[in-house]
């Protein structure tokens, strides 16, 4: 099954609520929150409080990619904050396997991120051990960027060592996403697809329909 994860990143924080409503209406079932910490990635977005504050307010499946430094040390932060899931870097942290273990340990579920520069093969050792693999298809930091072709054939070899491997791991793109290249990523294995800026501008309703019939058809 395909599924459409908006980045809340891109929405207008004024009114955060009803834009997060509007995806519910739509009946899209998960919301990507992108936390950076300034260190790991350039920027800074928001952390557990904006985290709590939705939760509070949807039951929405809470995508969290963690685009900070050891983020080890945030594990149970971020779970007691409401996350579904915790998606990590594998470059920003020395201790992977431990991760995972401790997110999975909380009863949440696990994701490993690479960013674009990162060869595929450091995810072997722990593709049994995730529920998601998330290949940035942009570098992660900011958004509104265009989408590197290049990642595109990463996409396809995480879907072919996942596929050799039997396992039903959801694949997850993250970076450029529009209604004119979303295709040809849910071609190339991904089956999670993140946007931001292509959903949370001008009629967001629309913007979610349109992606939605978009990804039915592939």
């Amino acid at each position: 099954m395909n599924i459409l994860s908006p980045s809340i990143l891109s929405a207008d924080f004024w009114h955060l609520g009803e834009d997060i409503k509007q995806v519910e209406r739509e009946q899209v079932p998960y919301l990507h929150v992108d936390v950076m910490d300034g260190i790991f990635v350039p920027s800074i977005s928001f952390g557990m409080p904006v985290l709590q504050c939705v939760r509070r307010q949807t039951d929405l499946f809470l995508d969290v990619h963690l685009m900070i430094d050891r983020p080890e040390r945030y594990v149970q932060s971020f779970a007691d904050s409401g996350a579904d899931l915790i998606n990590f870097h594998v470059e920003a942290t020395d201790q992977v396997r431990e991760t995972i273990a401790a997110i999975r340990g909380l009863g949440k579920k696990a994701g490993i991120t690479i960013k674009p520069k990162t060869p595929v093969q450091v995810l072997e050792p722990y593709l049994e051990l995730v529920d998601m693999v998330l290949v940035m298809t942009v570098e992660p930091g900011f958004g509104g960027q265009k989408l590197i072709p290049e990642c595109i054939d990463k996409v396809r070899e995480v879907r072919r060592m996942l596929d050799e491997r039997g396992l039903q791991t959801d694949l997850e793109v993250d970076g450029g996403i529009h209604l004119g290249n979303v295709q040809t990523a849910l071609e190339a294995g991904a089956n999670v697809i993140v946007a931001g800026s292509a959903v949370f501008k001008d009629d967001i309703g629309a913007n979610l329909r349109a992606f939605l019939k978009q990804m039915d058809c592939v």
